[in-house]
């Protein structure tokens, strides 16, 4: 065969391969696509709770009646406006059970009231704890309907006399609003700067993004529909609206960020390597390994976290590496193939190096973490023998050796002439030691709102609408237990007149325990007891409507519900959960295995060790719950974990370079300045005050993957100079492109993304320089 015929078939051969690839990267994407599923709560990335605080802590940073609330402000237009507003919103609001199970402003919503219930008043009702229903009160409690019946309030007492004389329908909706309601004006509620305050209770977990999103989308939409809205404003808070404002803010910034460094990524690769078609076949690897990632998510979970995703892409970086490595080590005269051969044992050691030290994230026994693992390794993996196998076959045969670069040769012979000092790593081991001993700040960073900070207008905001509405604070929870939902309720009722106390004392403005919604079984039967007769209740209204303005036969359904009432069993959880109010009370009760638990919420703690106080004096059947404190032992905790896992990754990575390398002496100048380098970067974030998190172990793994690989290649002998150029090139732009990429990270506002890239680009800054500081062979 002619060279003319041979590189014409090799043409053909290079084309059919590249198309093949194409396609079986489309059809794992397909599969991918089809198969995974994109998770967005954020408890995955928590670790499992291991106390029963740190369990329930769990539950309620997502499912708690606190995360899911909702405080809402309507302003911008007259009062009675604005009450027609709030009324039409929380019509809507109710309406929408899909995003929401609970709306309130202030108004009495009779249909609330299940009417299969309303006998049961007087049994829910304290009205009978301090009144009997004799003839004096009734005859006080029917004067006042006369009077009111004169009042604008009579077009909403018409409807509930016959049934309901004395009222304790709008009693039981008192005592089951807010305990520390707003001012009602107009029959709705009202701040004290005139907007119309509402209340409303998601169905979607607080911790969960999009679910949030969308009832916010959904609320936003009904306002935006209730007619008259003209230019009334509708102002929202509440931790469900922060995780949605921060998840898109991040998001954007992320977006913005990715696009400057992918934009500046491509513009350094066309420098380095001068041919567009090679940018774009050197892109194959990385997205084989991305999509291999998200197939084996696909296969071993069935589901992803978004986040996942995301950091798994940022700890894929180091594999793009991989076809940088391939590009700049190619010979003048040398068949792509050949070069891959002839790199492949080292940049197999860095591929499988790199896929130990990210075991450690599958061992935290964390769901996040393990299937960030799953995908960065399988990703690593696929990226490097793609790298090896495939890229070599479809490269064209034209390409400029970086050796023959005069710029090359200049840093070369730069870099030669750098002195290494043997006593440079002590010395800096010293300096180290020393700045840690003095560094300020507190080491570890356990407080997770403040990797994810609301701006501190929103923050006042929220605390004032807080204020104003007496919604329950979002620290504090009181946890009471017993053996059964009616243990619960019995102690709940024990409390009520000593928080009440508490409450006037000024140790907090309110109590919400779960009897406040329904008592206990005794108290309704003590209740119960107390009503009359139908023939004795009917003298006694007989005697009371004597000179009132009254039909005699007008109270005739006010007399079958209280002997309905007389005869009816307890009320118990299971079924007044059933009714509208009931969903409140559901929330407030969590069964255990051994035990209820009644979840008391707790609006503005100002004393909690006079509230942790009183719950001690239970023997144990009550206890004040930090969620703060909870959240912060269950980080180190988790921190623990990481930290061991990665000193387990750290010795397996070391015996995995030593019998690679078959020496001991090699291996250490490669992982002297891989281990040092991660020091100097630890030393460096904690001078500067900066408390560490998990973000900076993640971005603390990922440099010490990149920081092996300049090791690795900068210890590898080479045959002449031109090798010793290009193993130079190769690695100068791995750094220019990672510094790229993370040092704008390191610029962004938000904490997750500036803490790993000011890690990432400190750790590949030092990572280089001690690289070739230390490494053995000549330059």
């Amino acid at each position: 065969m002619t060279s003319a015929g041979a590189a014409t078939t090799r043409a053909a051969t290079r084309w059919i391969l590249l198309v093949a690839w194409l396609l079986a990267l489309a059809a794992l994407g397909a599969f991918a696509i089809h198969r995974l599923r994109i998770g967005t709560d954020l408890r995955s990335f928590m670790p499992p709770p291991q106390t029963p605080e740190q369990k329930l802590l769990m539950e309620q940073v997502g499912e708690g009646p606190g995360s899911r609330l909702l405080l809402l402000a309507i302003g911008g237009a007259p009062e009675a406006h604005l009450a027609e507003l709030s009324r039409g919103l929380v019509d809507a609001l109710r309406a929408d059970s899909s995003h929401f199970e609970q709306a309130f402003n202030g108004a009495f919503d009779p249909s609330a009231l299940d009417d299969a219930l309303l006998p049961y008043r007087y049994l829910l009702s304290p009205t009978l704890d301090a009144h009997a229903l004799d003839a004096d009160y009734l005859a006080e409690q029917l004067q006042q309907r006369v009077e009111e019946l004169a009042s604008p309030a009579a077009a909403l007492l018409k409807p509930l006399l016959p049934r309901d004389p004395t009222l304790e329908t709008l009693a039981l909706a008192e005592r089951w609003s807010p305990p520390k309601a707003p001012a009602v004006r107009d029959g709705v509620w009202f701040s004290s700067t005139g907007q119309a305050l509402l209340l409303a209770q998601t169905r979607a977990a607080g911790f969960d993004p999009a679910a949030q999103g969308a009832a916010l989308d959904a609320l936003q939409a009904a306002f935006a529909a209730l007619p008259g809205r003209g230019a009334a404003t509708l102002t929202i808070s509440g931790p469900g609206y922060f995780t949605v404002l921060i998840n898109a803010r991040t998001r954007a910034e992320a977006d913005r960020l990715g696009a400057i460094s992918t934009i500046g990524f491509v513009v350094l690769l066309l420098f380095a390597y001068r041919s567009l078609a090679t940018l774009l076949l050197a892109a194959l690897p990385v997205l084989s390994g991305g999509l291999a990632g998200i197939a084996a998510l696909a296969l071993g979970f069935g589901q992803a976290h978004g986040i996942t995703l995301a950091f798994g892409f940022t700890l894929l970086g180091v594999a793009q590496e991989y076809p940088i490595r391939l590009l700049s080590h190619r010979r003048s005269g040398e068949d792509a193939v050949a070069s891959a051969r002839a790199l492949w044992p080292l940049l197999a050691t860095a591929i499988v190096s790199a896929a130990i030290a990210y075991l450690a994230f599958f061992a935290s026994g964390v769901t996040g973490l393990q299937q960030l693992a799953v995908f960065t390794i399988a990703g690593l993996l696929v990226a490097g023998l793609s790298t090896r196998y495939l890229l070599p076959r479809v490269l064209p045969a034209g390409f400029r050796d970086v050796a023959d670069s005069p710029a090359m040769a200049a840093a070369a012979r730069w870099l030669d002439r750098v002195p290494r000092p043997r006593w440079l790593p002590w010395a800096l081991l010293l300096v180290a030691a020393a700045v840690l001993w003095r560094a300020p700040g507190p080491l570890w960073q356990n407080d997770l709102a403040a990797l994810t900070p609301v701006p501190q207008d929103l923050l006042l905001r929220d605390a004032a609408l807080r204020g104003e509405l007496g919604a329950p604070d979002v620290r504090y929870l009181l946890v009471l237990r017993a053996p059964d939902a009616d243990g619960v309720l019995a102690l709940s009722e024990t409390l009520e007149p000593r928080f009440d106390e508490l409450a006037r004392r000024g140790a907090l403005d309110a109590a919400e325990l779960p009897s406040r919604y329904l008592p206990p079984i005794a108290t309704q039967r003590a209740r119960q007891a107390k009503l009359p007769d139908r023939a004795a209740l009917e003298a006694a209204l007989g005697m009371a409507q004597a000179e009132l303005p009254f039909r005699a036969d007008l109270f005739a359904p006010f007399l079958d519900d209280v002997e309905r009432a007389r005869t009816l069993p307890p009320l118990h959880a299971e079924r007044f959960a059933q009714s509208p109010f009931g969903a409140r009370l559901a929330s407030m009760l969590v069964q255990r295995e051994d035990a209820w638990l009644g979840l008391a919420t707790l609006s503005g703690v100002h004393d909690a060790a006079a509230v942790a106080a009183l719950a001690e004096s239970t023997a144990g059947r009550a206890h004040l719950l930090d969620l703060k404190a909870a959240s912060e032992s269950l980080v180190a905790a988790y921190r623990e974990r990481i930290l061991a896992a990665l000193a387990l990754a750290l010795g397996l990575l070391a015996v995995t370079v030593v019998i690679a390398l078959r020496s001991v002496a090699r291996a250490w100048h490669v992982l002297a300045p891989m281990s040092l380098a991660t020091v100097l970067v630890f030393v460096v974030e904690r001078a500067a005050g900066i408390s560490l998190s998990l973000f900076h172990l993640v971005a603390l793994t990922l440099a010490a993957g990149l920081g092996l690989h300049y090791a690795l290649f900068f210890e590898r002998p080479v045959a002449d100079a031109a090798e010793a150029r290009r193993t130079l090139h190769a690695t100068l732009v791995c750094v220019i492109s990672a510094l790229l990429v993370f040092g704008l990270q390191a610029w962004s506002s938000l904490p997750v993304l500036r803490a790993i890239g000011l890690t990432v680009a400190l750790g590949v800054g030092f990572h280089f320089c001690l690289s070739v500081l230390m490494a053995r062979s000549p330059r």
